[in-house]
């Protein structure tokens, strides 16, 4: 028999969860889910309740229903009402033996719901492995059909195209390619592009000196173990080199037609120093030297081949070289002035004894940032390398001081992202070169990627434009890159549930430097979580595997955080000369992980090490 303090509980506990239950069932009363696509008025109504369930603090609630045997309620996201009637219901038994009828999605329901929400949207799962892989595309794709079927054999579900790079012709190619590969391996994939959006960026810098180094390899003991490979060739029509070169010099095409292999090349470099290289194998019109000095090189510099002809046969000049990319050096205490015009930048200019005279400036690509800026909003550079706080505003200059930098300081190069975390851009998310490219996706992908979202108007336009195209039915899934994505999230799910395909891509980059690293894992899983109570699927992106697609080595961090990928939907790779190895190591590690977990729930199957130990 419970005694009377265990009846007083479980009747608080009733109260406590039928409060809940009140305003669940009100707030679903409101219409907030009107509109929306019927697929997804479970997932809308979900929403609204989960969203119930964390505007309050229910932790000690959890412990006195753990404390009974009874769910803690913590893994409700894809059946929230549900779980707290079932939860009720067991409660209620308890106090009297009621059985009350609730007709809510129970835990595998949800989780149907999701997964059929997820194949509409990104195809169906794979053979052994329900997790998607989507992988972002290199300009290579368009030429080289190989890669793309490897791709496709190796395990990509997904092929994203990002329209910030290439062009409509290399867009095509790509498709193409996938399409015969499709046939070819009787296999299916989604395309997936992606708008650029309204991404902040740093202007052009002014192109610093035309000034060319080359340096042989030496060991330890800077003896040489391989020259400098020099590539001569025509100045006035230029042949590029077979293979990779230190330096490809252009020099007059006469001259470079009498000299032989083995011979002496003399000058006196930039620096005043004397060097010399000794001509190699012709190749057509153009020929191979090796130097075993470091030199640097400038246009007009005067060579001399050894030999016994005329002196004035034997001397040639440099031609024109290009101009080195030039960088802002910043340093913690330093100011930089950002301009509305997007003159050349320039760093800063010092006099004879040190002294400041201007401070680096360089533009910057939307012009809203200067109408939207205010003074002490912080300010991040270069994928948050670079941190600043805004100092000053003026209707076509912005002063920034640097607090964030290592203490040797920072190269700031062009187009490098801006960040302003607490600044409210007043700026559309689609682009007018977004808008000329959604011609193209609305034709050719299944999917399109919607950058930089950051309110439900954002969404409403872009469904107003895909109506318009004919295409109200094509995928879309929401990049949440920046703090006002993350904290209008709700809104936008509920927005975005009005179209049948839906999808949301954390994108780590950004979001990491809009809202802090220290919190990109916190707000991951609260971007899970609402997401899953959506029943919308989730896209994991940014940097998995990144070691291992750009250099053929995995750290071993990037393999745990791939596994982590598998409570969302679709992991996304990004291009690099490694990503057909990525794709077959992502793909074993999703299908392993598959065994041992599913969302956030351990999958409790036959552990080896446990057999193993002890007598059976």
């Amino acid at each position: 028999m419970p005694t009377p303090q265990q009846k007083r509980e479980v009747r608080e506990l009733v109260q406590a969860l039928e409060a809940i239950n009140g305003e669940m069932t009100k707030l679903e009363g409101t219409g907030l889910s009107d509109g929306i696509q019927p697929a997804h008025q479970h997932g809308a109504r979900n929403l609204l309740h989960y969203l119930v369930l964390r505007r309050q603090d229910i932790r000690a609630l959890q412990r006195r229903l753990a404390a009974l045997g009874l769910s803690s309620l913590g893994r409700t996201e894809s059946h929230v009402l549900g779980a707290v009637q079932t939860v009720l219901h067991l409660l209620k038994h308890l106090d009297a033996g009621v059985r009350p009828a609730h007709d809510e999605l129970n835990l595998n329901e949800g989780a149907s719901v999701l997964e059929a929400n997820t194949e509409v949207l990104l195809g169906p799962a794979p053979e052994g492995r329900k997790v998607r892989i989507m992988v972002t595309m290199p300009s290579e794709a368009a030429t080289d059909y190989d890669l793309v079927r490897e791709l496709l054999a190796g395990g990509m579900n997904c092929m994203r195209i990002n329209c910030a790079h290439d062009g409509l012709a290399a867009w095509a190619e790509m498709i193409a390619h996938l399409r015969r590969a499709e046939k070819e391996l009787s296999k299916s994939c989604k395309v997936e592009m992606d708008v650029a959006g309204p991404k902040l960026r740093t202007g052009p810098i002014a192109p610093g000196a035309a000034v060319l180094k080359y340096r042989p390899r030496r060991d330890a003991f800077g003896r040489v173990t391989e020259p400098a490979r020099l590539w001569l060739t025509p100045e006035m029509h230029p042949e590029a080199p077979p293979t990779p070169a230190d330096a490809c010099l252009p020099v007059p095409a006469a001259w470079l037609a009498r000299l032989e292999p083995g011979q002496n090349v003399r000058f006196t470099d930039a620096r005043g120093a004397r060097r010399s290289f000794v001509i190699g194998e012709a190749v057509n019109k153009s020929c191979w030297a090796q130097a075993s000095k470091t030199a640097y090189v400038v246009p007009g510099l005067l060579l001399t081949a050894a030999g016994d002809g005329h002196e004035a046969s034997r001397r040639t000049h440099v031609g024109k070289l290009p101009p080195r990319p030039q960088t802002l050096l910043l340093k913690c205490g330093d100011t930089l002035v950002l301009t509305r015009a997007l003159d050349p930048g320039r760093p800063a200019d010092f006099d004879d004894d040190g002294e400041l005279l201007h401070p680096a400036r360089i533009g910057v690509t939307l012009p809203e940032f200067f109408d939207c800026v205010r003074p002490d909003e912080p300010i991040w550079f270069d994928d948050g390398n670079i941190g600043g706080v805004i100092t000053a505003v003026q209707p076509d200059e912005v002063q920034a001081k640097i607090v964030r930098a290592r203490p040797q300081g920072e190269k700031l190069g062009a187009e490098k992202g801006i960040n302003v975390p607490e600044t409210q851009l007043r700026v559309s998310s689609l682009t007018a070169e977004d808008i000329q490219a959604l011609e193209f996706i609305a034709k050719h992908a299944d999917i399109l990627g919607f950058s930089f979202v950051r309110e439900k108007g954002d969404v409403r336009e872009l469904h107003d434009r895909l109506a318009a195209m004919g295409r109200p039915d094509l995928g879309i899934i929401l990049k949440i890159e920046t703090r006002d994505g993350f904290e209008n999230l709700p809104e936008l799910l509920m927005e975005a549930m009005h179209s049948r395909a839906v999808g949301i891509m954390i994108a780590r980059g950004d979001l990491a430097v809009e809202c802090g690293y220290e919190r990109l894992a916190e707000i991951q899983e609260e971007i899970l979580w609402l997401s899953e109570a959506a029943h919308v699927p989730v896209v994991w992106a940014t940097q998995v595997l990144e070691s291992m697609t750009k250099t053929g080595k995995p750290s071993r961090s990037e393999i745990t955080d791939a596994a982590m990928g598998e409570r969302a939907e679709c992991v996304m790779l990004n291009k690099g000369p490694f990503v057909v190895q990525s794709v077959h190591i992502l793909d074993d590690i999703l299908r392993r992980m598959g065994a041992h977990q599913e969302k956030k729930t351990p999958m409790l199957r036959k552990l080896n090490v446990a057999a193993a130990f002890g007598p059976t």
